[in-house]
């Protein structure tokens, strides 16, 4: 990179924050720049947390100042800035992204503050507050201090639950049974509004359909004290009605498996495990259908079930929208007990679907060309709910770069079909109820491409699949295949091909064992997204293990040569993955992210196997990893392909049994649905048995950290409703295969551009 092209950039970014700092001459005359506030408590000596209670004090301080950044206010300088005739697009743009107006000691109404201060303070039993305020004034900013008086609060003596009528008063007697309200508990408003809702919560699962909170209330009386104390009441308020006071229970359930709002709902009806079901004609079939609700007739109203049966229906994929409505039976109505009926409306989605899709691919070794791929799916196959998937795919790929590899191309084809059944199917009885949030889905799939390299190779690959996965709850998932089985013959190779086996002993050994049969399991908490904190996590856990079961099987058919099963041989390993990543979401709407990731992974080869199985080895680089090197053009360890001579076909090289990476990306939104970001990448793949062919270059040691690819660089983002269409442009700035003293380089000059579609973590 240039050296005065370098000086130029650090000037512009030091000349930005010399000149952020350069706001007082815009701080128009008789006015002062409000720079926060301060709150001074002066208590009575049995007031204890004094420094909690005054962090609560200080969330109500208002107006908010100007936020600082290394003692500068950047955002109220292009706030001014932007305030000129013609600001120019960078400081409309700058403006936009952190600008703030200014908050000036004029807009600081203290007698408001005080006055919700004093509240506050109520609200927490600290009745007969007293506040006053004052500015610390300099030239051109003030500081203002509030100072409060804040005697002893008020306690509780006892809590008392007034008269109601029945059966009301017992099922609250029974829910303040564990009232975390006590003796000596100071006043606090915030409590008793929590208490409310917690009361209401557990009426509403004991079948109270109509209960609120609202129609609680609590009171407090001092009459009979002189010290500061209490006796806290709870009561019903006046005229609520008589049906918000006793619970309902489920007379009918109705469903509705096959609902149109054009429906006129005279559909034939069918009694199933005490449900009626109506369906003109067959849809769905009841028995598989009835286990996925959970509301039963003679069982009280719960809104929980209710939220668990909707839940559980929205996972078969058969159903566009699911509307659980209940209607009240009022000439039924007593005293003691109301009667509701559930309505079960699920509306189905368009049984078949087609998809075309053309898709433009760049891969590693620029390997690039267009990819035509199709979906048949059937969304209700067997009136189980059922899902088929049909697919079949054709690409063409050719690399446009120099040197001999130039013109190689490859032509793949491909089909697989997959079953997905919302329910377990196994060998032996399992109980749908053990899985309170969703039952498990039984996945199996079968799948053939077709590979043909030109000058290298042809390669046939067959796979099989059965497995189960499940949510556990909102955030946590499982998938588990028992049975996960990949088959590779490699067909007619090139002397060229063959000559690169021969010298890369280890690759060769990948490419011979072609049957891999294991169990793999996963494990996945994810709250991105799912959560309104500002801080949220993912963590994904993946283990795959091969060759153990058959190898009960399996027979050495030559003394000291790997075993085969019917008459195969087969690899034998186990690979383990740790996948976490963090999101901390601010600023306006909490549209600005910083996303960090942290990936580590082993591969370890064992019993029939010298190495893990090259398309289960890992690789470093590209849209999806560090986003400054290409696709598999990482290691492995200090490794340089371009010192190889035979560097033009090394693209099969570039993998390991080891793998550590970590990502920081800053996000921002920029217009519309227009976002970007800047990031930094740092990764590497290992091999923990050196390769002979790498001459130690590829081993993992103690010194990684300075053997990881480094990179920079910053992207947009085409946000269309969680669709993503991604540009990333990075360049490198420490390529572990350079020698040491020349590993730090930020080749800004060298950049790769990656597309993708979705976010890299």
């Amino acid at each position: 990179m240039n050296t005065t092209y370098k000086h130029s950039i650090y000037i512009f970014f030091f000349g930005i924050i010399l000149q952020s700092c350069s706001i007082k001459k815009y701080i128009p005359e008789g006015e002062r720049l409000y720079t926060g506030a301060k709150i001074e408590i002066k208590s009575d000596t049995t007031v204890k947390n004094i420094d909690d209670l005054k962090l609560e004090l200080e969330t109500v301080l208002r107006p908010t100042p100007n936020s600082k950044f290394l003692g500068m206010r950047p955002g109220l300088y292009y706030y001014y800035k932007n305030q000129k005739e013609h600001p120019g697009f960078l400081n409309r743009w700058l403006y936009k992204q952190i600008g703030e107006k200014p908050v000036y000691q004029s807009n600081v109404e203290t007698f408001e503050v005080q006055e919700i201060l004093r509240n506050r303070l109520e609200n927490n039993g600290f009745f007969y507050s007293s506040a006053s305020s004052s500015f610390e004034e300099k030239e051109l900013e003030a500081f203002a201090t509030y100072n409060l008086n804040v005697p002893s609060p008020y306690k509780m003596e006892s809590f008392q639950l007034d008269s109601m009528p029945s059966p009301l008063y017992e099922d609250v007697k029974i829910a303040t049974t564990n009232s975390p309200l006590s003796k000596d508990m100071r006043f606090d408003l915030s409590n008793l509004k929590l208490e409310r809702l917690r009361i209401d919560s557990e009426l509403k699962n004991k079948g109270y359909y109509n209960i609120n909170s609202e129609f609680f209330i609590f009171e407090a009386d001092t009459n009979q004290y002189n010290n500061k104390r209490f006796d806290l009441f709870l009561k019903l308020k006046a005229q609520v009605p008589k049906k918000s006071t006793v619970p309902y229970q489920i007379k009918r359930v109705n469903v509705y498996p096959n609902y149109n709002l054009k429906d006129t709902l005279t559909a034939t009806v069918e009694r199933y495990n005490e449900k009626s079901y109506h369906q003109d004609s067959l849809f769905f079939k009841l028995k598989h259908l009835d286990k996925f609700i959970t509301i039963k007739e003679g069982d009280y109203y719960n809104p929980q079930t209710s939220k668990n049966t909707s839940r559980r229906l929205s996972t078969i994929g058969a159903y566009k929208y699911i509307n659980i409505q209940y209607k009240e039976i009022d000439s039924l109505l007593s005293d003691s007990l109301g009667t509701l009926e559930a309505n079960i409306f699920l509306s189905p989605l368009t049984k078949r679907a087609f998809r075309a899709e053309l898709q433009a691919v760049t891969k590693s070794s620029n390997f690039t060309g267009p990819n035509l791929a199709f979906t048949y799916s059937n969304r209700n196959l067997f009136k189980g709910g059922e899902t088929l998937n049909l697919s079949a795919n054709i690409g063409y790929e050719t690399q446009f770069s120099s040197g001999q590899s130039a013109g190689l191309s490859s032509l793949e084809y491909g089909v697989k079909g997959e079953v997905i059944f919302p329910r377990v199917i196994s060998p032996f009885t399992i109980n749908d109820d053990f899985f309170e949030y969703s039952i498990p889905k039984t996945k199996t799939s079968l799948g053939i491409s077709y590979l043909k390299r030109s000058q290298l190779y042809t390669l046939i690959t067959g796979s099989a699949l059965f497995g189960y996965t499940w949510n556990a709850n909102r955030y946590i998932s499982y998938e588990i295949n028992p049975i996960s089985v990949n088959y590779t013959s490699l067909g007619s190779t090139s002397d060229e091909f063959e000559a690169i086996l021969e010298d890369n002993p280890f690759l060769e050994l990948s490419f011979e064992q072609q049957f891999i049969s294991g169990l793999t399991f996963s494990f996945t908490y994810n709250e991105i997204g799912k959560s309104s904190k500002n801080i949220q996590s993912f963590l994904n856990g993946t283990l795959d293990v091969a060759g153990n079961s058959i190898s009960l099987l399996a027979k050495e058919e030559t003394a000291g040569a790997a075993k085969t099963f019917l008459g195969l041989e087969y690899a034998q390993y186990a690979k383990a993955d740790i996948d976490a990543r963090f999101h901390y979401n601010f600023g306006k709407d909490k549209q600005q992210t910083i996303a960090t990731r942290i990936f580590a992974g082993y591969g370890l080869a064992y019993g029939n196997s010298d190495v893990v199985p090259y398309v289960k080895q890992y690789f470093s680089g590209g849209p999806y990893s560090v986003r400054a090197f290409r696709t598999r053009s990482i290691g492995p360890g200090t490794y340089n392909a371009d010192n190889d001579a035979n560097s033009d076909s090394t693209f099969f090289d570039q993998t390991g049994n080891i793998r550590l990476e970590a990502n920081i990306e800053y996000r921002f939104p920029i217009f519309s649905f227009f976002k970007g970001a800047l990031f930094i990448d740092a990764g590497n793949v290992w091999n923990s048995e050196s390769n002979p062919t790498f001459n130690g270059e590829d081993k993992f040691s103690s010194n990684f950290i300075n053997e990881l690819g480094m990179g920079t660089g910053f992207g947009l983002r085409v946000d269309l409703q969680g669709f993503v269409i991604r540009f990333d442009l990075a360049a490198p700035f420490h390529d572990p295969s350079l020698p040491k003293e020349e590993r730090f380089d930020f080749r800004l000059d060298e950049p790769v551009l990656n597309f993708a579609i979705g976010y890299s973590f």
